[in-house]
């Protein structure tokens, strides 16, 4: 229930003595980045060869570990598109899935796999999408080729597509969280980048998420424009739509207004979860934290109940939700947290995306 180790190379400024106690990992990175220059080299050169699609692939990425937004910018895509007439399968990798040979987590109208077997983001994105196939599985090229000839879908959305380089895409979007930026600009496992900076240059269009404020992401802009000069830099941020139970159920996000609460999480950033909660004028008396993509047990809730005790209601997230209402939490009563991506040059944004069509 600790704050992962990720959150602590999140911050861009280190002491000397954190300095000197990642320089091991530091060591470890060489390698790495040398090997993430070869593929992309290789790719670049054509020795490596890229397969085509015969239809716009639009891939939502992110060149940091943890979560920038991917997910909730799939969805207001696959949506956006999908008002407009144009539709469209979304493909996953179903991160931390049980194997199956099931591709089709869900036709668009009904969901085949469960949040085991899919991973939670493609079932997260099937239960929120509908009308919209969503498939999962390594191979995106195969999985596209069968949601062309099963679904008839105009197009395929890429879900954490930045660095499958195997398959060629129209649109290279990639997101960057104004909280954490690029970190100290390490690469893995001494920072927090998948890979080295100069790699933003293969991105078509940048969308700074949680850009609330304009300190928050002004310098952040610059770092990009400095790297990639005239780079197209969008700008967005999430909006809490309401409180989601665990039967669907929904109330109002005044409901927990000046309410005390416990903040239970398992993603990437649990700092912005909480902070969102305290946004929406909740009083957070307890966080409980767990890794990414946690898989709860018994044990955990009986843990969470501990917690629990003297608060007005439990707040999650809907991508945990999905795994919680599968275990009785009983009381008190536990919510999840319903946002949207709000992109503040939507219309200019879904233009170029939609172009492609």
């Amino acid at each position: 229930m600790m704050r992962r180790i990720d959150q602590f190379l999140y911050r861009k400024e280190k002491s000397l003595w954190e300095r000197v106690s990642l320089f091991p990992l530091y060591l470890l990175s060489l390698p790495y980045g040398g090997a993430v220059r070869a593929r992309s080299f290789l790719y670049s050169l054509q020795l490596l060869k890229k397969r085509e699609l015969p239809c716009p692939v639009i891939s939502v990425g992110n060149i940091t570990v943890g979560g920038t937004g991917k997910t909730p910018l799939v969805m207001a895509l696959a949506k956006g598109l999908m008002a407009r007439g144009i539709s469209v399968a979304i493909l996953s990798r179903g991160y931390k899935r049980t194997k199956t040979s099931e591709p089709v987590v869900s036709d668009g109208k009904t969901i085949f796999l469960s949040p085991e077997e899919s991973g939670d983001e493609p079932f997260l994105m099937a239960k929120a999408c509908q009308g919209i196939p969503v498939l999962v599985g390594k191979d995106r090229f195969i999985n596209g080729q069968l949601a062309l000839q099963r679904f008839g879908v105009r197009g395929l959305l890429l879900d954490d597509g930045y660095q499958y380089l195997p398959l060629y895409r129209d649109i290279n979007i990639l997101l960057v969280d104004s909280t954490i930026g690029f970190g100290d600009y390490h690469l893995l496992p001494r920072g927090i980048l998948r890979e080295p900076l100069s790699h933003l240059r293969r991105a078509n269009l940048f969308l700074i998420n949680k850009a609330a404020e304009p300190a928050a992401y002004q310098s952040l802009e610059k770092k990009i424009q400095e790297i990639y000069p005239g780079a197209q830099v969008f700008h967005s941020d999430y909006l809490p739509v309401s409180l989601v139970g665990p039967e669907e159920e929904q109330e109002g996000l005044d409901s927990l207004k000046g309410k005390k609460v416990l903040a239970l999480s398992g993603v990437a950033n649990p700092n912005s979860f909480s902070s969102m909660l305290r946004k929406c004028g909740m009083k957070i008396v307890e966080e409980v934290i767990f890794p990414d993509h946690h898989v709860y047990t018994t044990r955990d809730i009986s843990f969470i109940q501990e917690k629990a005790e003297g608060v007005d209601g439990i707040v999650t997230t809907e991508k945990d939700m999905v795994k919680l209402k599968k275990l009785d939490i009983g009381h008190p009563p536990i919510w999840a947290l319903r946002i949207e991506m709000k992109i503040w040059e939507e219309e200019e944004f879904l233009k170029r995306i939609v172009s492609l069509f």
